[in-house]
C-alpha cells in the first residue's frame, strides 16, 4: 500500500483474530492507539502503518505465534530464520528453493511450492491448514512473499497472476493497490506468478541490510517499498510527478536520466516495459486507490488524472482492470457515491 494509512478493514480483521483467540479487542486497539470505532464495519476510517504494526506486535506477543494462532503454531522468530537461510544465495531461483526448503523444515510454517512453467514461475502458498475465515493470514503470507522477493533482488516484481482460494471480498480493490494486479477469486489454490526471466536476477542484499529489514518488522508486512534499482523504477519515480498535475514528456525523462530518448526506450524494452506502460500502471493504481477511498466522483477522478472526459476514463479503466469503475468499492464494503457510475 502506497499511502501512510491502511484501510480500516485490516484493523477489523486483526481485531477479530484477537477476539477469536479470547483476547480483549478493545484493549488491544487502545494500546495500539486506535479508536474503537475504526474496527466497526460501519466506518471506512483508516489507521496508520505504525498503528497497524503496533497491533500486530501485540497479537504476536499475546499469541506467541507469527500467524496469530490461525493454524499450527509458527514460533516467533521463524521468519527471521527463513530469511537468514536465504541471504547468501546467488539469485532468485536459489532463494525460492531455500524458502521452499525452509517452509518444509520449520514447525507450523505454511508450505511453499515453486513450479517453473514455460514463461512463468508460480509460487504456491499452502493455506489449507489455516483456520482463517477472514483470509488475513493468507493475505499476509502472499504480501510478504511478494515483497520479500522484490526486496532480495532490489526491484519491483510485476505479478502476471494472483490466484486466491476464497470468494471475492468487499475489499477486493485493495488487492490491486497492494499487488498491482486484480486477483482471480475462487481459485483452487493461493498462488503468485511472475516472469520466468526473473529467476536469474541476482540477490543484492547483505547481512547488515537483512538485519535492518528484520528490525523493521512488522512494517514490512504493510508498507510498499520502491527499491529503485532498475531504469523502469527510476522512470516511474519521475512519472509519479505527473499525478500532481504535469506529465513529463519522454524527452523530459531522458534528460533527467542523462540519456537520449531513443536509448531510454531501448533500456526500457530490455526490461520488458515502456514509458506508456509505466504511466498506465500509475494511472491504474491511482484510480483504484481513489475509488477504494470513495473521496471523489468518477468525473472528478477522470479530470484529476488528465482525461478529457469521464467516458474516456471509463474505457481506459476497463482496459486496465477488465472491470468498470463502479465495481470498486470503499473500505467499508458499501459502494460509495464516488464509485458509482
Amino acid at each position: 500500500m502506497t499511502s501512510s494509512t491502511l484501510p480500516g478493514d485490516v484493523t477489523r480483521r486483526l481485531a477479530r483474530i484477537g477476539e477469536r483467540q479470547g483476547l480483549d479487542s478493545a484493549s488491544l486497539l487502545r494500546r495500539a492507539g486506535i479508536a474503537a470505532d475504526v474496527a466497526s464495519p460501519t466506518t471506512g476510517a483508516g489507521v496508520t502503518l505504525s498503528q497497524a504494526a503496533e497491533l500486530t506486535q501485540e497479537l504476536w506477543i499475546l499469541t506467541g505465534d507469527e500467524l496469530f494462532g490461525l493454524g499450527p503454531a509458527v514460533p516467533l522468530g521463524s521468519f527471521q530464520l527463513m530469511m537468514r537461510s536465504v541471504i547468501h544465495v546467488p539469485d532468485l531461483r536459489a532463494a525460492l528453493q531455500r524458502l521452499a526448503e525452509a517452509s518444509e523444515a520449520m514447525t507450523g510454517m505454511p508450505r511453499l511450492r515453486v513450479a517453473v512453467r514455460e514463461t512463468l514461475v508460480e509460487v504456491e502458498i499452502d493455506v489449507s491448514r489455516l483456520d482463517d475465515p477472514d483470509h488475513l493470514g493468507g493475505d499476509i503470507l502472499a504480501t510478504l512473499i511478494h515483497r520479500v522477493l522484490g526486496w532480495l533482488i532490489g526491484r519491483r516484481i510485476g505479478l502476471r497472476e494472483l490466484r486466491l482460494p476464497w470468494p471475492e471480498t468487499p475489499y477486493a480493490a485493495d488487492y490491486e493497490i497492494v499487488f498491482g494486479r486484480h486477483p482471480v477469486f475462487g481459485a483452487d489454490r493461493l498462488a503468485l506468478a511472475f516472469d520466468r526471466r526473473l529467476l536469474t536476477a541476482p540477490l543484492v542484499r547483505d547481512e547488515q541490510q537483512l538485519a535492518d529489514y528484520l528490525a523493521d518488522q512488522p512494517n514490512v508486512w504493510f508498507a510498499t517499498r520502491d527499491y529503485g534499482t532498475t531504469v523502469a523504477d527510476r522512470v516511474r519515480k519521475i512519472l509519479e510527478r505527473g499525478l500532481r498535475g504535469h506529465w513529463p514528456t519522454p524527452d523530459d525523462i531522458a534528460a533527467q536520466l542523462s540519456v537520449s530518448t531513443q536509448h531510454l526506450r531501448r533500456l526500457l524494452r530490455a526490461e520488458h516495459t515502456s514509458i506508456r506502460q509505466l504511466k498506465e500502471d500509475l494511472l491504474r493504481e491511482a484510480a483504484v486507490a481513489s475509488l477504494a477511498r470513495g473521496e471523489e466522483s468518477v468525473e472528478e477522478l477522470a479530470r484529476r488524472l488528465g482525461f478529457s472526459e469521464a467516458s474516456a476514463f471509463r474505457r481506459a479503466f476497463r482496459r486496465w482492470t477488465g472491470r468498470p469503475p463502479g465495481a470498486y468499492r470503499g473500505a467499508d464494503g458499501a459502494a460509495p457515491a464516488a464509485a458509482r457510475e
